[in-house]
């Protein structure tokens, strides 16, 4: 299967940055001169920066441009609690939507998170996570492809953990990564948020009990409507 045009810019653009070609904290060049370099249209090479941007490695600052960003401080947690757990515990009736769901090569994070090489798959999924039909939550999840070989989609995409673990599967220890950012036009749109609005948003790697990642999630939240507690 080849590889979408926005992943493939997506790891050109890393392999700048891993270079130096693009140094933490400068800004990288203008979308219209990215889109010309690379001979795609600016919504394409808009959705490459959108993945990079998820992902932590840039930053976009309202009224200046995009950046590559600083290395952020990480926080290892023993235990995790998914978004439905921490929904019932506040009282609130979560639900979801489900965006997109495919199945592709894996990026070059993708692969680095999850110890995968391009000979393998990742299932890609997108939505928004809802707490008493209020949107919280713009989140993207890549599981490879033979971690969830015979499972449906709908129970994947509703309740990923009890589904692994009713096929037999333990889950262990998650890393999350945790930084603040501002809403573009797309997550506010996603959001019903305004652009520019504070987001909070968390990069988390979900190993099983082996020690094995199978979940790589990068979300984005609306600040004034979700709190994230550390317990130690």
């Amino acid at each position: 299967m080849e590889e979408p045009m926005y992943i493939k810019i997506h790891n050109q653009i890393k392999r700048e940055i891993e270079k130096h070609n693009y140094k933490v904290g400068s800004k990288i060049p203008a979308e219209r001169q990215l889109a010309q370099k690379f001979g795609v249209s600016r919504m394409t090479l808009r959705q490459a920066i959108k993945t990079l941007e998820d992902e932590g490695i840039l930053e976009q600052r309202v009224g200046s441009g995009t950046y590559v960003a600083n290395q952020k401080v990480q926080e290892k947690m023993s235990g995790i609690m998914s978004f439905t757990d921490i929904t019932h515990a506040n009282g609130q009736t979560p639900s979801s939507k489900l965006i997109s769901y495919r199945f592709g090569k894996p990026s070059l994070s993708e692969m680095e998170r999850l110890n995968l090489d391009d000979t393998q798959e990742v299932l890609r999924m997108e939505r928004i996570r809802y707490a008493d039909h209020v949107p919280i939550c713009y989140e993207v999840v890549s599981i490879p492809h033979s971690v969830i070989l015979n499972m449906s989609k709908a129970d994947i995409s509703s309740h990923l953990y009890q589904t692994l673990e009713k096929n037999g599967y333990k889950i262990g220890r998650v890393t999350e990564y945790i930084s603040a950012a501002v809403a573009n036009e797309n997550a506010a749109r996603l959001l019903d948020a305004k652009k520019g609005e504070a987001l909070i948003t968390r990069l988390q790697v979900t190993e099983l009990s082996n020690g094995v990642p199978f979940e790589y999630t990068r979300a984005s939240y609306v600040a004034d409507r979700f709190e994230f507690t550390f317990a130690k």
